[in-house]
Protein backbone atom coordinates (compact mmCIF):
# COMPACT_ATOMS: atom_id res chain seq x y z
CA UNK A 1 0.00 0.00 0.00
CA UNK A 2 1.43 3.64 -0.83
CA UNK A 3 1.80 6.30 1.39
CA UNK A 4 -1.32 7.93 0.41
CA UNK A 5 -3.11 4.82 1.15
CA UNK A 6 -1.58 4.54 4.73
CA UNK A 7 -2.70 8.34 5.32
CA UNK A 8 -6.05 7.84 4.05
CA UNK A 9 -6.63 4.63 6.68
CA UNK A 10 -5.31 6.70 9.17
CA UNK A 11 -7.91 9.72 8.46
CA UNK A 12 -10.47 7.00 8.28
CA UNK A 13 -9.65 5.68 11.85
CA UNK A 14 -9.76 9.49 13.27
CA UNK A 15 -13.26 10.22 11.62
CA UNK A 16 -14.96 7.25 13.04
CA UNK A 17 -12.92 7.91 16.60
CA UNK A 18 -14.09 11.58 15.93
CA UNK A 19 -17.64 10.53 15.34
CA UNK A 20 -17.76 8.07 18.33
CA UNK A 21 -16.43 9.85 20.56
CA UNK A 22 -17.51 13.18 20.33
CA UNK A 23 -20.47 15.72 19.94
CA UNK A 24 -18.79 17.23 16.51
CA UNK A 25 -22.18 16.72 13.80
CA UNK A 26 -21.21 14.19 11.45
CA UNK A 27 -21.91 16.73 8.21
CA UNK A 28 -19.34 18.85 10.24
CA UNK A 29 -16.87 15.76 10.75
CA UNK A 30 -17.07 14.65 6.82
CA UNK A 31 -16.68 17.65 5.38
CA UNK A 32 -13.12 18.17 7.10
CA UNK A 33 -12.05 14.71 5.69
CA UNK A 34 -13.42 15.53 2.41
CA UNK A 35 -11.11 19.01 2.34
CA UNK A 36 -8.05 17.21 3.57
CA UNK A 37 -8.67 14.52 0.83
CA UNK A 38 -9.00 17.25 -1.60
CA UNK A 39 -6.29 19.66 -0.28
CA UNK A 40 -3.45 17.22 0.05
CA UNK A 41 -4.43 15.80 -3.39
CA UNK A 42 -5.22 12.27 -3.16
CA UNK A 43 -8.69 12.91 -4.67
CA UNK A 44 -9.51 15.63 -7.14
CA UNK A 45 -11.92 18.48 -7.22
CA UNK A 46 -13.92 16.36 -9.57
CA UNK A 47 -13.77 13.01 -7.45
CA UNK A 48 -13.95 15.10 -4.04
CA UNK A 49 -17.43 16.57 -4.76
CA UNK A 50 -18.65 13.79 -6.97
CA UNK A 51 -20.95 12.74 -4.04
CA UNK A 52 -23.06 16.08 -4.63
CA UNK A 53 -24.05 15.34 -8.14
CA UNK A 54 -25.20 11.61 -7.37
CA UNK A 55 -28.17 10.45 -8.71
CA UNK A 56 -28.86 8.72 -5.11
CA UNK A 57 -28.13 12.07 -3.17
CA UNK A 58 -30.86 13.89 -5.45
CA UNK A 59 -33.16 10.98 -4.90
CA UNK A 60 -33.37 11.52 -1.10
CA UNK A 61 -33.45 14.88 -0.98
CA UNK A 62 -36.38 14.62 -3.68
CA UNK A 63 -37.95 11.42 -1.33
CA UNK A 64 -37.61 14.33 1.68
CA UNK A 65 -40.15 16.49 0.04
CA UNK A 66 -42.45 14.13 -1.02
CA UNK A 67 -42.65 13.24 2.68
CA UNK A 68 -43.50 16.63 3.53
CA UNK A 69 -45.96 17.12 1.22
CA UNK A 70 -47.85 13.56 2.79
CA UNK A 71 -47.36 15.03 6.14
CA UNK A 72 -48.61 18.63 5.54
CA UNK A 73 -51.72 17.31 3.72
CA UNK A 74 -52.77 15.12 6.27
CA UNK A 75 -52.10 12.09 4.73
CA UNK A 76 -50.40 10.12 7.06
CA UNK A 77 -53.57 11.19 9.69
CA UNK A 78 -55.95 9.86 6.63
CA UNK A 79 -54.40 6.63 6.98
CA UNK A 80 -54.09 5.93 10.31
CA UNK A 81 -57.80 7.09 11.60
CA UNK A 82 -59.13 4.69 9.25
CA UNK A 83 -56.92 2.09 10.54
CA UNK A 84 -56.60 1.74 14.15
CA UNK A 85 -59.46 2.01 15.62
CA UNK A 86 -60.44 0.55 19.32
CA UNK A 87 -58.19 -2.55 19.92
CA UNK A 88 -58.47 -4.54 23.40
CA UNK A 89 -55.40 -5.64 23.81
CA UNK A 90 -51.36 -4.91 23.42
CA UNK A 91 -51.43 -7.25 20.95
CA UNK A 92 -54.39 -6.12 18.69
CA UNK A 93 -52.94 -2.64 19.36
CA UNK A 94 -49.75 -3.33 17.99
CA UNK A 95 -51.39 -5.44 15.04
CA UNK A 96 -53.13 -2.29 14.29
CA UNK A 97 -49.82 0.04 14.33
CA UNK A 98 -47.65 -2.20 11.88
CA UNK A 99 -49.70 -1.80 8.78
CA UNK A 100 -49.93 1.63 8.35
CA UNK A 101 -45.85 1.78 9.69
CA UNK A 102 -44.83 -0.40 7.33
CA UNK A 103 -46.84 0.58 4.57
CA UNK A 104 -45.61 4.84 4.75
CA UNK A 105 -41.88 3.72 5.85
CA UNK A 106 -41.53 1.30 2.56
CA UNK A 107 -41.95 4.72 0.41
CA UNK A 108 -41.06 7.24 2.88
CA UNK A 109 -38.17 8.02 4.52
CA UNK A 110 -39.05 6.83 8.49
CA UNK A 111 -38.49 9.69 10.45
CA UNK A 112 -41.04 12.23 9.39
CA UNK A 113 -43.34 9.04 9.92
CA UNK A 114 -42.39 8.57 13.25
CA UNK A 115 -42.52 12.03 14.25
CA UNK A 116 -45.79 12.74 13.03
CA UNK A 117 -47.00 9.20 14.54
CA UNK A 118 -45.56 9.71 18.27
CA UNK A 119 -48.72 12.51 19.28
CA UNK A 120 -51.19 11.01 17.36
CA UNK A 121 -50.23 7.47 19.43
CA UNK A 122 -50.00 8.72 22.52
CA UNK A 123 -53.86 10.27 22.12
CA UNK A 124 -54.66 6.96 20.59
CA UNK A 125 -52.68 5.17 23.89
CA UNK A 126 -54.69 7.40 26.35
CA UNK A 127 -57.98 5.91 24.29
CA UNK A 128 -57.41 2.72 24.30
CA UNK A 129 -55.97 2.72 28.25
CA UNK A 130 -52.50 1.11 27.36
CA UNK A 131 -49.32 2.57 28.41
CA UNK A 132 -47.11 4.60 25.55
CA UNK A 133 -44.07 2.32 26.58
CA UNK A 134 -45.84 -0.56 25.15
CA UNK A 135 -46.31 1.21 21.62
CA UNK A 136 -43.90 3.68 20.65
CA UNK A 137 -40.42 1.08 20.42
CA UNK A 138 -42.59 -0.78 18.38
CA UNK A 139 -43.40 2.07 16.25
CA UNK A 140 -39.94 2.64 15.94
CA UNK A 141 -38.76 -1.15 14.94
CA UNK A 142 -41.63 -1.22 12.78
CA UNK A 143 -40.45 1.91 10.82
CA UNK A 144 -37.04 0.64 10.73
CA UNK A 145 -38.21 -2.93 9.03
CA UNK A 146 -40.73 -1.03 7.22
CA UNK A 147 -37.55 0.92 5.51
CA UNK A 148 -35.93 -1.91 4.44
CA UNK A 149 -38.90 -3.34 2.15
CA UNK A 150 -37.94 -0.80 -0.74
CA UNK A 151 -35.10 0.78 -2.51
CA UNK A 152 -36.38 4.08 -1.24
CA UNK A 153 -37.56 3.25 2.39
CA UNK A 154 -34.67 4.53 3.66
CA UNK A 155 -32.28 7.19 1.90
CA UNK A 156 -29.42 4.52 3.47
CA UNK A 157 -30.71 2.29 0.60
CA UNK A 158 -30.57 5.24 -2.25
CA UNK A 159 -27.11 5.90 -1.09
CA UNK A 160 -25.64 2.89 -1.27
CA UNK A 161 -27.55 2.23 -4.64
CA UNK A 162 -26.01 5.37 -5.58
CA UNK A 163 -22.23 5.01 -5.01
CA UNK A 164 -22.52 0.93 -6.24
CA UNK A 165 -23.65 2.53 -9.30
CA UNK A 166 -20.78 5.00 -9.37
CA UNK A 167 -17.97 2.57 -8.18
CA UNK A 168 -19.07 -0.23 -10.85
CA UNK A 169 -20.34 1.37 -13.30
CA UNK A 170 -23.54 -0.80 -13.20
CA UNK A 171 -27.40 -0.03 -13.46
CA UNK A 172 -28.14 -0.85 -9.73
CA UNK A 173 -30.50 -1.99 -7.51
CA UNK A 174 -34.31 -1.55 -9.04
CA UNK A 175 -37.25 -0.23 -6.60
CA UNK A 176 -38.00 -3.73 -5.78
CA UNK A 177 -35.04 -5.80 -6.03
CA UNK A 178 -34.30 -5.79 -1.69
CA UNK A 179 -37.62 -6.46 -1.24
CA UNK A 180 -36.90 -9.98 -1.68
CA UNK A 181 -35.02 -10.17 1.65
CA UNK A 182 -36.86 -7.24 3.63
CA UNK A 183 -39.81 -8.28 3.47
CA UNK A 184 -39.52 -11.05 4.98
CA UNK A 185 -37.04 -10.11 7.06
CA UNK A 186 -39.55 -7.75 8.36
CA UNK A 187 -42.51 -9.86 8.62
CA UNK A 188 -40.46 -12.41 10.76
CA UNK A 189 -39.75 -9.03 12.81
CA UNK A 190 -43.29 -7.93 13.21
CA UNK A 191 -43.67 -11.60 14.30
CA UNK A 192 -41.03 -11.46 17.25
CA UNK A 193 -42.64 -7.92 18.17
CA UNK A 194 -46.36 -9.47 18.44
CA UNK A 195 -45.81 -12.10 20.53
CA UNK A 196 -42.70 -11.17 22.48
CA UNK A 197 -42.98 -7.07 23.08
CA UNK A 198 -45.52 -6.92 25.59
CA UNK A 199 -43.27 -9.30 27.74
CA UNK A 200 -40.15 -7.46 26.66
CA UNK A 201 -41.15 -3.81 27.21
CA UNK A 202 -41.38 -1.97 30.51
CA UNK A 203 -44.57 -1.17 31.78
CA UNK A 204 -44.59 2.18 33.09
CA UNK A 205 -48.24 1.98 34.39
CA UNK A 206 -50.15 5.65 34.76
CA UNK A 207 -50.74 5.10 39.14
CA UNK A 208 -51.22 9.36 39.04
CA UNK A 209 -52.64 11.83 37.04
CA UNK A 210 -49.47 12.96 35.65
CA UNK A 211 -47.76 9.66 34.46
CA UNK A 212 -49.68 9.07 30.92
CA UNK A 213 -47.02 10.60 29.05
CA UNK A 214 -44.43 12.22 30.77
CA UNK A 215 -44.48 14.86 33.68
CA UNK A 216 -42.47 18.01 32.98
CA UNK A 217 -40.71 20.63 35.90
CA UNK A 218 -42.44 23.80 34.97
CA UNK A 219 -41.26 27.40 36.19
CA UNK A 220 -43.50 30.45 36.03
CA UNK A 221 -42.89 33.75 37.28
CA UNK A 222 -45.83 36.02 39.17
CA UNK A 223 -45.82 39.34 36.53
CA UNK A 224 -44.62 42.22 38.73
CA UNK A 225 -47.68 44.06 40.16
CA UNK A 226 -50.07 42.03 37.92
CA UNK A 227 -53.08 40.38 38.47
CA UNK A 228 -52.31 37.58 40.74
CA UNK A 229 -49.85 39.37 43.17
CA UNK A 230 -52.02 39.31 46.79
CA UNK A 231 -54.26 36.54 45.90
CA UNK A 232 -54.18 33.12 47.68
CA UNK A 233 -52.99 30.04 46.07
CA UNK A 234 -56.58 28.85 46.12
CA UNK A 235 -58.37 32.39 44.87
CA UNK A 236 -55.75 32.57 41.93
CA UNK A 237 -57.19 29.06 41.07
CA UNK A 238 -53.48 27.16 40.70
CA UNK A 239 -54.79 24.86 43.65
CA UNK A 240 -57.00 21.70 42.27
CA UNK A 241 -55.62 22.10 38.75
CA UNK A 242 -56.38 19.08 36.77
CA UNK A 243 -52.99 17.30 35.66
CA UNK A 244 -50.85 19.54 36.64
CA UNK A 245 -49.98 20.43 40.82
CA UNK A 246 -48.03 23.24 42.25
CA UNK A 247 -44.56 21.53 43.98
CA UNK A 248 -42.82 24.81 45.45
CA UNK A 249 -42.40 28.73 45.37
CA UNK A 250 -39.39 30.49 45.44
CA UNK A 251 -39.52 33.59 46.76
CA UNK A 252 -36.35 36.26 47.58
CA UNK A 253 -33.91 33.28 47.37
CA UNK A 254 -35.91 31.18 49.83
CA UNK A 255 -37.88 27.87 48.62
CA UNK A 256 -41.55 27.44 49.93
CA UNK A 257 -42.49 23.78 50.06
CA UNK A 258 -46.13 21.73 51.00
CA UNK A 259 -47.44 25.70 49.77
CA UNK A 260 -50.93 26.11 51.68
CA UNK A 261 -53.65 26.94 49.52
CA UNK A 262 -53.85 30.23 51.55
CA UNK A 263 -50.37 31.48 50.57
CA UNK A 264 -50.21 35.05 49.31
CA UNK A 265 -48.38 35.37 46.32
CA UNK A 266 -46.30 38.33 45.63
CA UNK A 267 -44.67 40.17 42.87
CA UNK A 268 -41.96 37.92 40.76
CA UNK A 269 -42.39 35.11 42.99
CA UNK A 270 -41.26 31.86 41.28
CA UNK A 271 -44.05 28.57 40.70
CA UNK A 272 -42.47 25.24 40.51
CA UNK A 273 -45.31 23.25 38.61
CA UNK A 274 -45.27 19.82 37.46
CA UNK A 275 -47.05 17.90 35.21
CA UNK A 276 -48.59 17.21 31.60
CA UNK A 277 -47.90 19.47 28.17
CA UNK A 278 -51.31 19.95 27.59
CA UNK A 279 -51.55 21.04 31.44
CA UNK A 280 -49.27 23.48 31.14
CA UNK A 281 -50.32 25.09 27.81
CA UNK A 282 -53.39 25.89 29.70
CA UNK A 283 -51.88 26.53 32.67
CA UNK A 284 -49.71 29.53 30.97
CA UNK A 285 -53.36 30.88 29.87
CA UNK A 286 -53.71 32.42 33.04
CA UNK A 287 -53.58 36.38 33.85
CA UNK A 288 -50.58 37.05 35.79
CA UNK A 289 -48.30 34.25 34.81
CA UNK A 290 -45.14 34.66 32.69
CA UNK A 291 -42.41 33.00 31.70
CA UNK A 292 -39.31 32.86 33.75
CA UNK A 293 -36.76 36.15 32.76
CA UNK A 294 -38.94 36.69 30.22
CA UNK A 295 -38.38 40.66 31.02
CA UNK A 296 -35.08 40.30 30.72
CA UNK A 297 -33.37 42.76 27.96
CA UNK A 298 -32.08 40.15 25.73
CA UNK A 299 -34.57 37.79 26.27
CA UNK A 300 -35.66 38.59 22.47
CA UNK A 301 -39.08 37.64 23.16
CA UNK A 302 -40.40 40.50 24.09
CA UNK A 303 -43.44 40.95 21.81
CA UNK A 304 -46.59 40.24 21.81
CA UNK A 305 -48.20 36.82 23.08
CA UNK A 306 -50.01 36.09 19.77
CA UNK A 307 -46.95 35.91 18.37
CA UNK A 308 -45.10 33.42 20.29
CA UNK A 309 -45.46 29.38 20.54
CA UNK A 310 -45.18 26.23 23.04
CA UNK A 311 -43.17 24.13 21.51
CA UNK A 312 -41.98 20.76 22.65
CA UNK A 313 -38.24 20.01 21.71
CA UNK A 314 -36.10 16.74 21.93
CA UNK A 315 -32.37 17.58 22.55
CA UNK A 316 -30.00 15.67 19.98
CA UNK A 317 -26.74 14.19 20.90
CA UNK A 318 -25.38 16.69 18.15
CA UNK A 319 -26.57 19.30 20.57
CA UNK A 320 -24.06 22.35 21.63
CA UNK A 321 -25.63 22.70 25.03
CA UNK A 322 -25.40 19.21 26.49
CA UNK A 323 -23.45 19.06 29.77
CA UNK A 324 -24.21 22.94 30.23
CA UNK A 325 -27.55 24.14 32.66
CA UNK A 326 -29.88 26.19 30.75
CA UNK A 327 -28.42 29.27 32.83
CA UNK A 328 -24.66 28.84 31.59
CA UNK A 329 -25.69 27.73 28.26
CA UNK A 330 -27.49 30.73 27.28
CA UNK A 331 -30.57 29.46 26.08
CA UNK A 332 -33.09 31.88 25.14
CA UNK A 333 -29.74 34.22 23.49
CA UNK A 334 -28.50 30.89 21.87
CA UNK A 335 -31.90 30.35 20.18
CA UNK A 336 -34.50 32.50 20.67
CA UNK A 337 -36.61 30.29 22.90
CA UNK A 338 -37.32 30.25 26.48
CA UNK A 339 -37.45 27.22 28.22
CA UNK A 340 -40.59 26.45 30.48
CA UNK A 341 -40.30 23.03 31.57
CA UNK A 342 -37.76 19.92 31.40
CA UNK A 343 -38.50 15.98 31.47
CA UNK A 344 -35.94 13.56 31.52
CA UNK A 345 -37.05 9.72 30.58
CA UNK A 346 -40.62 10.92 31.06
CA UNK A 347 -39.85 11.74 35.25
CA UNK A 348 -40.35 15.36 36.16
CA UNK A 349 -36.02 17.08 36.94
CA UNK A 350 -36.08 17.87 40.38
CA UNK A 351 -33.82 21.35 41.21
CA UNK A 352 -34.29 24.97 39.72
CA UNK A 353 -35.13 24.82 36.11
CA UNK A 354 -32.08 27.03 35.37
CA UNK A 355 -29.58 24.59 37.52
CA UNK A 356 -30.76 21.61 35.21
CA UNK A 357 -27.89 19.61 33.02
CA UNK A 358 -29.17 19.07 29.63
CA UNK A 359 -28.86 15.54 28.47
CA UNK A 360 -29.44 14.28 24.75
CA UNK A 361 -33.07 13.01 24.78
CA UNK A 362 -34.29 15.52 27.48
CA UNK A 363 -38.06 16.81 26.35
CA UNK A 364 -38.20 20.65 26.82
CA UNK A 365 -41.39 22.96 26.36
CA UNK A 366 -40.20 26.26 24.99
CA UNK A 367 -41.93 29.56 24.15
CA UNK A 368 -40.56 30.98 21.30
CA UNK A 369 -41.43 32.80 17.77
CA UNK A 370 -42.48 31.14 15.17
CA UNK A 371 -38.82 31.75 13.30
CA UNK A 372 -37.43 29.32 16.00
CA UNK A 373 -39.77 26.64 14.32
CA UNK A 374 -38.50 27.59 10.95
CA UNK A 375 -35.10 27.21 12.05
CA UNK A 376 -34.91 24.40 13.98
CA UNK A 377 -37.16 21.67 13.02
CA UNK A 378 -34.87 20.39 10.66
CA UNK A 379 -31.81 21.20 12.33
CA UNK A 380 -29.35 18.50 13.79
CA UNK A 381 -29.73 20.36 17.56
CA UNK A 382 -32.66 18.83 18.03
CA UNK A 383 -34.48 15.66 17.17
CA UNK A 384 -38.13 16.43 17.57
CA UNK A 385 -39.64 19.61 17.29
CA UNK A 386 -43.78 19.51 17.79
CA UNK A 387 -45.24 23.12 17.52
CA UNK A 388 -48.06 22.76 20.42
CA UNK A 389 -50.47 25.26 18.31
CA UNK A 390 -49.55 23.75 15.17
CA UNK A 391 -51.19 25.43 11.53
CA UNK A 392 -53.90 22.87 10.41
CA UNK A 393 -53.07 20.42 8.05
CA UNK A 394 -54.61 20.78 4.47
CA UNK A 395 -56.62 17.71 4.77
CA UNK A 396 -58.50 18.76 1.54
CA UNK A 397 -55.44 17.69 -0.45
CA UNK A 398 -54.67 13.93 1.45
CA UNK A 399 -55.68 11.57 -0.81
CA UNK A 400 -54.08 13.73 -3.59
CA UNK A 401 -50.96 13.63 -2.45
CA UNK A 402 -51.40 10.02 -1.58
CA UNK A 403 -52.16 9.24 -5.41
CA UNK A 404 -48.95 11.21 -6.64
CA UNK A 405 -46.83 8.81 -4.33
CA UNK A 406 -48.58 6.33 -5.78
CA UNK A 407 -48.39 7.21 -9.06
CA UNK A 408 -44.56 7.83 -8.81
CA UNK A 409 -44.09 3.74 -7.36
CA UNK A 410 -46.05 2.94 -9.81
CA UNK A 411 -43.73 4.25 -12.49
CA UNK A 412 -41.14 3.20 -11.42
CA UNK A 413 -42.50 -0.10 -10.59
CA UNK A 414 -42.74 -1.02 -14.68
CA UNK A 415 -39.38 0.48 -15.44
CA UNK A 416 -41.35 3.72 -17.52
CA UNK A 417 -39.18 6.13 -15.88
CA UNK A 418 -36.13 6.29 -13.79
CA UNK A 419 -36.03 6.11 -9.60
CA UNK A 420 -34.38 9.56 -9.77
CA UNK A 421 -36.71 11.22 -12.66
CA UNK A 422 -39.75 9.54 -10.67
CA UNK A 423 -39.02 11.74 -7.50
CA UNK A 424 -38.14 14.65 -8.98
CA UNK A 425 -41.52 14.59 -10.79
CA UNK A 426 -43.56 13.24 -7.48
CA UNK A 427 -41.74 16.43 -5.60
CA UNK A 428 -42.90 19.23 -8.17
CA UNK A 429 -46.45 17.77 -7.98
CA UNK A 430 -46.52 18.10 -4.75
CA UNK A 431 -45.36 21.72 -4.84
CA UNK A 432 -47.63 22.53 -8.24
CA UNK A 433 -50.48 21.09 -7.00
CA UNK A 434 -50.41 22.79 -3.02
CA UNK A 435 -49.88 19.63 -1.07
CA UNK A 436 -47.01 21.54 0.52
CA UNK A 437 -45.97 24.91 0.21
CA UNK A 438 -42.27 26.21 -0.70
CA UNK A 439 -41.18 27.10 3.06
CA UNK A 440 -42.42 23.50 3.86
CA UNK A 441 -40.53 21.54 1.16
CA UNK A 442 -37.08 23.73 1.65
CA UNK A 443 -37.57 22.92 5.97
CA UNK A 444 -38.20 19.40 4.49
CA UNK A 445 -34.60 19.26 3.27
CA UNK A 446 -32.41 17.80 6.26
CA UNK A 447 -29.25 19.27 4.83
CA UNK A 448 -26.78 17.94 7.68
CA UNK A 449 -27.87 14.54 6.36
CA UNK A 450 -27.59 15.25 3.11
CA UNK A 451 -24.08 17.16 3.19
CA UNK A 452 -23.29 13.87 5.08
CA UNK A 453 -24.07 11.42 2.94
CA UNK A 454 -22.58 13.65 -0.19
CA UNK A 455 -19.17 14.22 1.68
CA UNK A 456 -19.04 10.42 2.80
CA UNK A 457 -19.08 9.43 -0.93
CA UNK A 458 -15.95 11.57 -1.11
CA UNK A 459 -13.81 9.18 1.64
CA UNK A 460 -15.23 5.83 -0.02
CA UNK A 461 -13.73 6.77 -3.56
CA UNK A 462 -10.37 7.93 -1.64
CA UNK A 463 -9.88 4.56 0.49
CA UNK A 464 -10.64 2.58 -2.98
CA UNK A 465 -8.48 4.95 -5.08
CA UNK A 466 -5.13 4.34 -2.66
CA UNK A 467 -5.62 0.75 -2.37
CA UNK A 468 -6.93 0.67 1.34
CA UNK A 469 -10.06 -0.83 0.49
CA UNK A 470 -8.16 -3.45 -2.00
CA UNK A 471 -5.54 -4.16 1.64
CA UNK A 472 -8.29 -4.45 3.96
CA UNK A 473 -10.05 -7.20 1.66
CA UNK A 474 -7.06 -9.33 1.37
CA UNK A 475 -6.32 -9.26 5.04
CA UNK A 476 -10.70 -9.91 5.64
CA UNK A 477 -10.72 -12.80 3.06
CA UNK A 478 -7.79 -14.42 4.69
CA UNK A 479 -9.66 -14.46 8.11
CA UNK A 480 -12.21 -16.03 6.46
CA UNK A 481 -9.64 -18.73 4.82
CA UNK A 482 -12.03 -17.85 1.75
CA UNK A 483 -15.40 -18.91 3.16
CA UNK A 484 -17.68 -17.11 1.24
CA UNK A 485 -20.92 -17.20 4.26
CA UNK A 486 -18.33 -16.43 6.86
CA UNK A 487 -17.22 -13.22 4.78
CA UNK A 488 -21.16 -12.29 4.55
CA UNK A 489 -21.55 -12.75 8.13
CA UNK A 490 -18.23 -10.83 8.77
CA UNK A 491 -19.50 -8.38 7.00
CA UNK A 492 -22.70 -7.51 8.38
CA UNK A 493 -21.74 -8.25 11.84
CA UNK A 494 -18.51 -5.20 10.88
CA UNK A 495 -21.19 -2.95 9.93
CA UNK A 496 -23.82 -3.90 12.32
CA UNK A 497 -21.77 -2.45 15.13
CA UNK A 498 -20.51 0.28 13.32
CA UNK A 499 -23.87 1.39 13.01
CA UNK A 500 -24.76 1.68 16.61
CA UNK A 501 -22.42 3.92 17.11
CA UNK A 502 -21.62 6.47 13.92
CA UNK A 503 -24.64 7.11 11.59
CA UNK A 504 -25.75 4.56 9.48
CA UNK A 505 -25.50 6.25 6.00
CA UNK A 506 -21.45 7.02 7.16
CA UNK A 507 -21.09 3.66 8.21
CA UNK A 508 -22.57 1.90 5.09
CA UNK A 509 -20.16 4.24 2.60
CA UNK A 510 -17.32 3.31 4.34
CA UNK A 511 -17.99 -0.47 4.19
CA UNK A 512 -18.94 -0.73 0.36
CA UNK A 513 -15.62 -0.14 -1.57
CA UNK A 514 -14.45 -2.44 0.71
CA UNK A 515 -16.84 -5.39 0.12
CA UNK A 516 -16.58 -4.20 -3.51
CA UNK A 517 -12.86 -4.90 -3.22
CA UNK A 518 -13.33 -8.45 -1.01
CA UNK A 519 -15.83 -9.70 -3.89
CA UNK A 520 -13.36 -8.98 -6.57
CA UNK A 521 -10.27 -10.81 -5.26
CA UNK A 522 -12.95 -13.87 -3.78
CA UNK A 523 -14.38 -14.09 -7.19
CA UNK A 524 -18.08 -13.77 -5.11
CA UNK A 525 -21.37 -11.98 -6.07
CA UNK A 526 -21.19 -8.95 -4.66
CA UNK A 527 -24.95 -8.54 -4.71
CA UNK A 528 -25.80 -10.19 -1.48
CA UNK A 529 -23.05 -8.48 0.23
CA UNK A 530 -24.33 -5.07 -0.95
CA UNK A 531 -27.79 -6.32 0.39
CA UNK A 532 -26.01 -7.03 3.52
CA UNK A 533 -24.87 -3.80 3.58
CA UNK A 534 -28.41 -2.39 2.79
CA UNK A 535 -29.93 -4.60 5.92
CA UNK A 536 -27.11 -4.06 8.53
CA UNK A 537 -26.98 -0.22 8.32
CA UNK A 538 -30.78 -0.09 8.62
CA UNK A 539 -31.29 -2.63 11.32
CA UNK A 540 -30.11 -1.18 14.52
CA UNK A 541 -32.68 -1.57 17.78
CA UNK A 542 -29.98 -1.94 20.31
CA UNK A 543 -29.13 1.74 21.54
CA UNK A 544 -31.30 4.66 21.43
CA UNK A 545 -28.21 6.70 19.24
CA UNK A 546 -28.14 3.76 17.27
CA UNK A 547 -30.94 5.08 14.37
CA UNK A 548 -32.49 8.39 15.26
CA UNK A 549 -36.22 6.79 15.10
CA UNK A 550 -35.37 5.10 18.55
CA UNK A 551 -33.97 8.75 20.22
CA UNK A 552 -37.19 10.07 18.96
CA UNK A 553 -39.39 7.81 21.31
CA UNK A 554 -37.49 7.80 24.22
CA UNK A 555 -39.61 10.40 26.69
CA UNK A 556 -42.39 9.96 24.92
CA UNK A 557 -42.26 6.58 25.85
CA UNK A 558 -40.27 6.87 29.18
CA UNK A 559 -37.76 4.43 28.41
CA UNK A 560 -34.72 3.91 29.83
CA UNK A 561 -31.22 3.03 28.16
CA UNK A 562 -31.70 -0.22 29.62
CA UNK A 563 -34.92 -0.93 27.72
CA UNK A 564 -33.32 -0.46 24.78
CA UNK A 565 -30.47 -3.53 25.54
CA UNK A 566 -33.52 -5.91 26.65
CA UNK A 567 -35.31 -5.65 23.92
CA UNK A 568 -33.33 -4.01 21.15
CA UNK A 569 -30.13 -6.59 21.30
CA UNK A 570 -32.46 -9.79 20.74
CA UNK A 571 -33.73 -7.80 17.94
CA UNK A 572 -30.30 -7.39 16.63
CA UNK A 573 -29.31 -10.65 16.40
CA UNK A 574 -32.61 -12.02 15.29
CA UNK A 575 -33.07 -9.63 12.51
CA UNK A 576 -29.48 -10.51 11.44
CA UNK A 577 -29.60 -14.09 11.56
CA UNK A 578 -32.32 -14.11 9.66
CA UNK A 579 -31.30 -11.92 6.79
CA UNK A 580 -28.00 -14.17 6.40
CA UNK A 581 -29.50 -17.24 6.37
CA UNK A 582 -32.16 -15.92 3.62
CA UNK A 583 -29.31 -14.30 1.30
CA UNK A 584 -26.92 -17.87 2.14
CA UNK A 585 -29.84 -19.85 1.23
CA UNK A 586 -31.36 -18.28 -1.67
CA UNK A 587 -28.44 -15.74 -3.56
CA UNK A 588 -25.74 -17.42 -4.86
CA UNK A 589 -22.23 -16.08 -3.19
CA UNK A 590 -20.00 -17.33 -5.87
CA UNK A 591 -20.47 -15.90 -9.78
Amino acid sequence: MTLDGWFTLGLTLLTLAILICTQLSSHIVMMGTLTILSLLGILSATEALAGFSNSGLITVAAMFIVAAGIHASGGIELLVNKVLGTPKTERQALARIFFPVVTLSAFLNNTPVVATLIPALNVWAKKINIPTSKLMLPLSYTAILGGTITLIGTSTNLVVNGQYQMLTGGEGFGLFDITAIGLPVAIAGLLVMYWLAPKWLPHYSEQTAFANLREFTLEVMVKENGALVGQTITAAGLRNLKRIYLIEIERSGTVLSAVSPEETLQSNDRLVFAGETEAIAELLKINGLIAPLELAVDSGLKDKQGSRRLVEAVISPHCEVIGETIRDAHFRNRYGAVVLAAARNGERLTGGLGSITLQAGDTLLLEARPAFVSRQKYSKEFLLINELDHEPLNHDKAKLAWGILISAVSCVTFEWISMLNAALLAAGAMLATGCLTVKQAEHSLDLNVLITIAASFALGTALQNTGVSGFLADNLVNLSAGNALLLLILVYITLSVLTEIITNNAAALLMLPLVLDITTKAGLNPEPFVLAIMMAASASFATPLGYQTNLMVMGPGNYKFSDYLRVGLPMNIFIGAVTLLILGCFWPLYL
